[in-house]
């Protein structure tokens, strides 16, 4: 009777040495799977913040030496730019330069073609961005760049297209006697047949292009035809949607033609004049409102509502006016645009903007409501509205946005050499932002593209297009 209660005991402890064995396994299985799973979450959170530092987007709100602009490190190598060695009848060659030898380009080292004075230079940002191209060859030294010139289009983020076309449409857009057509259509129908011939050109369909056509009117004959490109416009007063739009296309500052305010030591106490416009009152298209609230601030002492013309030295009348004004008034003309918003920022005279389909240069980066007035004309136009609004405005609230006013000036300024973060390097920065967004449209372009031949390729791509555009 004692054999079967020894084999039970035996039993007993090998189970219990069993579960035991098993209950150790298991435990250390657990350790060692916490332990690697918390050195793999160390580890994701280390290169988490790493690429966080290599790759951030500081807040349009945060200051850096008075800049709120966003900045991404990722974007500090310069925009790579392959900009074509076009005719110089293109570019300088309608400032009336002479290439020397073989060279199409001015050594901007030595010579730099001078661009006409005026209104002219309020459309002139093809003449700052090409300068800056043949600028960037050359050692510049602790000069930062923005963009640098490649020689190899597919090392290239974009592809220039040096047309100055604002130029072209200002001095060469009438028709001479001895002419069937004007200069400046002969040249866009030159452009059209050179960038469609371009493997460039075919290889992204235009959309890595940059075209410029900044002043409303240039372009008019070329623009439906290369609206796969990005085009730098003032705004999209006179473009159907489907040839630019704020998704590819960017808006560039006009170049101001008033002079700069330095060292400005003025005040609101020292601004006597509250709210000023001095421009041409009677417009078509959306610019009825100007003749409308002619008639509503006529009355108002302390409004100067006035016409006005660069003849006469109404450039200089200009700048004294803004000068001497807590306000100045934007307000939109043929086109949601124009050059006063910048003489207004040049004058550190808080802008009133009275235009609802305005786009506004590098407002992806840039808050306007920290330095202007935005007020909806169907608002503007009501009695008293305006005036009352304005007057409500404390001198705490006006000397706020007059300092911004000082502090984001310098994007709105055009030099040569570029600065930093002036009117010439924000333009390529804009630029460098849509670059993403090329790519992508390029790349589903060539979703079906093993399916069809190449010919094949372009005459489906050119059915797309609307009749209307051709």
């Amino acid at each position: 009777m004692a054999m079967p209660e020894k084999n039970g005991s035996t039993i007993g402890y090998v189970a219990r040495n069993l579960l035991l064995c098993l209950f150790v396994f298991t435990t250390v299985l657990f350790a060692l799977s916490c332990y690697f799973v918390l050195r793999s979450t160390a580890h994701n959170r280390f290169l988490g913040s790493t690429f966080q530092s290599k790759s951030f987007v500081r807040d349009p709100g945060a200051k850096k030496d008075d800049c709120r602009c966003v900045e991404d490190e990722k974007r500090t190598a310069p925009l790579k730019v392959f900009m074509y060695d076009m005719d110089p009848e293109f570019h300088f060659g309608l400032l009336n330069w002479k290439p020397e030898r073989k060279s199409v380009w001015p050594d901007v080292h030595k010579f730099i073609p001078p661009y006409p004075g005026g209104l002219n230079l309020q459309h002139s940002i093809e003449y700052w961005l090409t300068l800056d191209l043949l600028a960037s060859e050359y050692p510049n030294g602790a000069r930062p760049i923005a963009a640098k010139r490649v020689y190899n289009s597919t090392d290239a983020d974009v592809i220039f297209v040096p047309f100055f076309s604002s130029l072209s449409y200002n001095r060469f857009s009438k028709v001479n006697p001895h002419q069937k057509t004007s200069r400046n259509k002969d040249l866009q129908g030159k452009l059209v047949a050179f960038l469609t011939a371009q493997e460039e050109w075919k290889r992204s369909g235009g959309r890595d292009h940059v075209v410029l056509a900044h002043h409303p009117n240039s372009m008019l004959d070329a623009r439906n035809k290369l609206f796969p490109a990005m085009f730098i416009l003032s705004d999209f007063g006179r473009y159907p949607p489907t040839v630019a739009n704020v998704e590819k296309d960017v808006i560039a500052p006009y170049k101001h033609v008033i002079k700069t305010y330095e060292n400005d030591t003025s005040g609101f106490d020292s601004r006597p004049i509250l709210l000023y416009f001095q421009g041409a009152i009677y417009r078509k298209d959306g610019g009825f409102v100007r003749q409308e609230l002619f008639y509503l601030l006529q009355d108002e002492k302390d409004v100067h509502f006035s016409f006005g013309s660069v003849r006469n030295g109404g450039i200089n009348k200009a700048s004294q006016g803004m000068h001497n004004s807590k306000f100045c008034l934007n307000i939109a003309g043929d086109t949601p645009s124009s050059n006063r918003l910048f003489d207004a920022i040049a004058s550190h005279c808080v802008p009133v903007i009275i235009s609802d389909d305005i786009e506004l240069p590098f407002e992806d980066v840039i808050d306007y409501s920290e330095f202007s007035v935005f007020v909806r004309t169907s608002d503007a136009l009501k009695d008293n509205f305006l005036v009352n609004l304005i007057r409500g405005i404390t001198k705490e609230e006006w000397t706020r946005m007059w300092n911004r006013l000082k502090e984001v000036e310098k994007f709105y300024e055009f030099h040569f050499p570029s600065r930093v973060d002036d009117a010439v390097q924000m333009i390529w920065q804009a630029i460098a932002r849509k670059v993403p967004g090329v790519k992508m449209r390029i790349h589903k372009s060539r979703r079906y593209s093993g399916s069809v031949s190449d010919a094949g390729k372009e005459s489906r791509w050119l059915s797309l297009i609307p009749r209307s555009f051709w």
